[in-house]
């Protein structure tokens, strides 16, 4: 393999390793957030508890998290050097946002969220979470920003020639508010916070299935699931408005999203299937007429297909565009049918004596983390051949410096020290959830606490 497609696996997988820890520390901190809040309403100790023992978990993945981020810009340096040059004033301006406005805030109050239990009053401490959580939150709104300045340039002048050309900002705010960045941050922030409440109801639903901490596992599930279940319901709106950005400003990625050839037609909407590049077809199973109706509300509007582009300004994979995206629209459909299904289990009070549905909660949990990854990877794939659209092919950025023989050798480096890494984040994850909370249950029937109170009586 030449150096562009090795730099892109790189990139790719160390991406992808990343983007496994924020959407679950953006989603377990408003969970946190909601549990401490109910912790200040009711008084009732099992929500300290619970929001202590999530606490420890949030620590663990920001760790990771902030560790495996910084390779990354590493990497842009590295493999990438025309590209950051060409961006440099563009990301340069986000990341430094990012590091005044958003992880200063969150690091700044994690030590009194980790270690204030005892030093500071309940309210300053639910005033730390609250701040963590936000900073994690406006930590993703910049490196969005930057990644949907990439696929949406607004705000920008090109200075220089040739290899020295390079973008610089005109409207700071033009860039900020590119046309893709204010849909994508809320599709972002939405997966994220079905990641990270699903990470929640998997540990409840856990509990629940071998009967240990079961006040506890009730209410954390509850908390967790009214997160899960609005999100889902909401992400499909914000989806479909997503789609709407990319029909307007970025044509070539919808036509591969949606397998769609013919240069200007009315289109099918497939559910699944296979896209033919070499044939330019697509075969699978579709509704007659449904992303016409879809991006135009009508049957009668045309949408661009592959074939109006030239060749060599399409998506250079379509079909892996295709499958990561209907990967992610599937997903997204099965938790929207899963929340339903849970709320009304929920209200007729049945859920938690429904093994079989507990399970099937506990395994869920991989699925929002697949949706993650594979919702990016069909942006990622669907902009290319560009790195900036438009403006910058992948195969002008790479630097010219750098080998093949040398892109292998850090790949296959950073292959055996992340598979350790994820290892070892299994296996602390295990550890603190077998551990579980400092108190079995905190009703006022609790066994365990009358056999205390008989004692001290």
């Amino acid at each position: 393999m030449n150096v562009e497609v090795l730099s892109r696996i790189q990139f790719a997988f160390t991406i992808a390793f990343h983007y496994i820890y924020p959407p679950l520390s953006i989603g377990l901190g408003l969970v946190m957030v909601l549990m401490e809040g109910m912790y200040l309403k009711t008084g009732q100790k099992v929500y300290e508890d619970m929001t202590k023992f999530y606490t420890k978990i949030f620590a663990l993945i920001f760790g990771i998290g902030v560790a495996t981020g910084i390779v990354m810009e590493f990497e842009f340096g590295t493999n990438w050097a025309v590209y950051s040059k060409y961006v440099g004033d563009i990301f340069g301006s986000a990341l430094a946002a990012e590091g005044i406005f958003a992880f200063a805030l969150e690091s700044g109050f994690l030590g009194i969220l980790l270690f204030g239990w005892n030093k500071v009053s309940p309210r300053v401490h639910f005033f730390s979470t609250v701040m963590v959580t936000l900073g994690s939150m406006f930590s993703a709104i910049w490196i969005v920003v930057a990644n949907s300045w990439q696929q949406t340039p607004a705000g920008y002048h090109i200075v220089g020639e040739g290899t020295n050309a390079r973008a610089e900002i005109t409207d700071f705010w033009a860039m900020v508010f590119n046309p893709s960045s204010v849909e994508r941050i809320l599709h972002v922030w939405t997966g994220a916070f079905i990641a990270g409440a699903f990470l929640v109801v998997s540990i409840s639903a856990y509990y629940l299935i071998r009967k240990k901490h079961v006040d506890f596992a009730q209410k954390s599930f509850r908390i967790a699931f009214y997160v899960v279940a609005i999100s889902s319901v909401v992400q499909l709106f914000i989806g479909h408005r997503s789609a709407e950005v990319v029909a307007e400003y970025q044509p070539a990625k919808l036509a591969a999203m949606e397998g769609h050839f013919d240069s200007l037609a009315v289109a099918d909407m497939y559910l699944f299937g296979y896209v033919d590049k070499k044939n330019e077809k697509t075969h699978g199973l579709s509704i007659p007429k449904g992303l016409t109706m879809m991006m135009h509300q009508d049957l009668t509007t045309p949408v661009r297909g592959l074939k109006s582009f030239k060749p060599e300004d399409r998506p250079t994979s379509p079909n892996i565009v295709f499958q990561t995206y209907h990967i992610m629209i599937s997903i997204g459909m099965f938790l929207i049918a899963l929340s339903i299904f849970g709320t009304y289990m929920l209200w007729k009070k049945k859920l938690f004596d429904q093994p079989w549905l507990l399970q099937v909660f506990a395994w869920s949990v991989l699925l929002p983390q697949i949706a993650n990854q594979v919702g990016w990877y069909a942006a990622e794939t669907g902009r290319q051949p560009w790195v900036v659209y438009g403006l910058l092919r992948t195969s002008d950025a790479l630097s010219k410096a750098v080998t093949a023989e040398q892109v292998m050798f850090s790949l296959i480096m950073f292959t055996v020290i992340y598979t350790l890494l994820f290892a070892l984040f299994i296996y602390l994850l295990n550890k603190k959830i077998k551990h579980g909370p400092y108190y079995e249950d905190h009703s006022e029937h609790s066994p365990k606490l009358k056999t205390i109170a008989d004692n001290i009586q």
